[in-house]
């Protein structure tokens, strides 16, 4: 396990509803979908999955911080990776720094320990984006990405990549290749259904193997969120 680097205060993040209040209705649905990635995992290993969306701001960076704080309440060991290098923000959420990061790291600038972040959620690391490169899909799709979600596997249960939308630029569908699963967020009310159809239908066509949709924002009397399997 890569050595531990300074915490954050407990009220450094933001967004973080599973931390901040985790008997909230909101929170047992990311449970909920916690228990379904764990049933999607019966008969076969999965331990990369990609959360992702159709189009900007339809909560996936949100939805993949809160699974992966689940999973790590769950006694799992959980890298987080911010796979999105146009637009990234997870660490903002978790308030670390990003001077490196996974750009970093593929390109031998550092080594996927010394990149590691330990959040102040126990059994939750963190990779960064690390600096924004100029190539971001050639990166994305370089045996160095392989290599390195090879050697995170032998250290993590679970390693969990938020990457751009699906129908903003290819880097999805590079990674959705390589992942084990993918989980597609949409939006009530915002995602066309005809973005999310196409989304779908661009993963499977890269042999993405998706595990199911999250629908956020939609207006219940108990909670905002649902997971829905494939």
């Amino acid at each position: 396990m890569p050595k531990k680097r300074k915490k954050q205060p407990a009220n450094a993040t933001r967004g973080l509803i599973t931390k901040v209040d985790p008997k909230s209705p909101v929170s047992e649905q990311y449970r909920t979908i916690r228990t379904n990635l764990h049933f999607a995992s019966i008969d076969q290993e999965l331990k990369t999955i990609m959360v992702t969306s159709s189009n900007p701001s339809e909560g996936k960076s949100t939805t993949i911080a809160n699974l992966a704080v689940v999973l790590a309440q769950q006694g799992n060991s959980v890298l987080l990776i911010d796979a999105d290098m146009r637009k990234p923000s997870v660490h903002y959420t978790f308030r670390c720094p990003n001077t490196k990061g996974l750009t970093t790291v593929l390109t031998k600038q550092a080594s996927l320990e010394e990149a590691v972040f330990a959040s102040d959620v126990e059994n939750l690391h963190i990779l960064t984006s690390g600096p924004i490169p100029p190539n971001p899909s050639e990166l994305l799709s370089s045996k160095a990405m392989e290599l390195m979600l090879t050697s995170a596997k032998v250290t993590y249960d679970f390693v969990l990549l938020d990457t751009p939308p699906v129908l903003a630029v290819t880097d999805a569908q590079v990674l959705g290749n390589i992942c084990e699963g993918v989980v597609l967020v949409v939006s009530s009310g915002k995602t066309e259904v005809e973005q999310a159809v196409r989304a779908k239908d661009l993963l499977e066509k890269s042999k993405a193997k998706i595990l199911g949709v999250v629908l956020n924002e939609k207006e219940v009397k108990q909670s905002q969120y649902y997971y829905y399997g494939k």
